[in-house]
């Protein structure tokens, strides 16, 4: 599948779920209203949905939320697309979480085929994460890491960069992914949905973060593509690697290989534009698969040419209104 920029998509995100049992400040409003249950696409959809676009090319399938694993039944719909990961048509089937769910459910993800996960952690302080996630628990998410480690999970931490906060535990953080073995990725906060809250007060570019391990750590370039936005550096004291998720600092667009679906069944072609195709109805309204192919063909050619996320002083307001749990990252 190639857009019209000669951009070729081989990577699906899937959000299976809005709802998730934490309230990030970044990410969701304190008092969510989430969708009934009728609006929201069965597992059977999802999976005829991704099996569309695999036999299309796509090779990557995540699965995102809100939060993944707490929707009822998850593993059946992982069970399902692990099908195609023994066939060779699906190379990798993965998820990012946000840990809460993964002592109990570790083990089965290893055993359905799933090599490697995100897990969302952005403070290693227990008072602090308590306060970004609203109500969570660091010491659930710290054993959720460590069921995954147990079962062989290569584990990669994304960390919200947020002013204030993750500046102070740079060292802290580093130290711990070396400690356990897992990678690192800093992520910018993005403008998606009303919070509450300044963003601009919180916006923490990854230019600083990186100047500011520089000083403390030797640091040099990778050449490592993980297929996705981020940019590498390896870390001589640790020998892991760190990755910067730069969407307004530093553009990635122009090399953009992937489409997000809702759990309610909308195909947005861009997370930082409104832009989107219903999947949903083409699936409920015939049992042919030529009406799908045909939406999705639609979906290639409104694929946008980049976002339009911006923060800064004066534009302090979501660029949409849309949250970021609802198309998953």
């Amino acid at each position: 599948m190639k857009d019209t920029f000669g951009r070729t998509i081989t990577y699906l995100r899937v959000s299976v779920t809005d709802r998730c049992d934490f309230r990030c400040t970044y990410c969701m409003a304190e008092d969510m209203t989430f969708l009934p249950r009728q609006e929201i696409l069965s597992f059977e959809e999802m999976e005829r949905i991704c099996t569309a676009f695999i036999n299309r090319g796509v090779t990557k399938i995540r699965l995102t939320g809100g939060e993944p694993l707490v929707r009822h039944g998850i593993m059946d719909l992982i069970a399902q697309l692990s099908h195609h990961l023994k066939t060779g048509a699906l190379k990798e089937l993965t998820l990012t979480t946000n840990g809460s769910q993964l002592s109990k459910r570790a083990d089965q993800l290893a055993e359905l085929g799933v090599k490697r996960i995100n897990v969302s952690l952005d403070t290693l302080n227990a008072a602090r994460f308590a306060e970004i996630t609203r109500h969570g628990k660091l010491e659930t998410v710290l054993a959720g890491l460590e069921a995954a480690k147990q079962a062989g999970l290569k584990v990669k931490i994304n960390t919200v960069a947020l002013k204030g906060q993750t500046d102070e535990e740079l060292d802290d953080l580093l130290q711990f992914v070396a400690d356990n073995g897992f990678d690192l990725t800093f992520i910018e906060t993005m403008p998606l949905g009303e919070i509450g809250g300044s963003r601009v007060d919180h916006y923490l570019p990854l230019t600083e973060v990186r100047a500011n391990i520089a000083k403390r750590w030797t640091i040099e370039e990778s050449d490592y593509n993980s297929g996705g936005p981020a940019r590498y550096v390896d870390v001589a004291e640790t020998g892991k690697r760190i990755g910067f998720i730069t969407p307004l600092s530093h553009g990635f667009c122009e090399s953009c290989n992937r489409m997000r679906l809702t759990c309610k069944g909308t195909l947005f072609m861009c997370l930082g534009q409104d832009g989107n195709v219903d999947l949903r109805e083409v699936v409920r309204s015939s049992e042919s698969n030529e009406p799908l192919q045909a939406a999705i063909d639609k979906a290639l050619n409104l694929k946008p040419e980049g976002h339009e996320f911006i923060i800064e002083e004066g534009r302090d307001g979501p660029a949409l209104n849309r949250h970021m749990s609802v198309t998953g990252g």
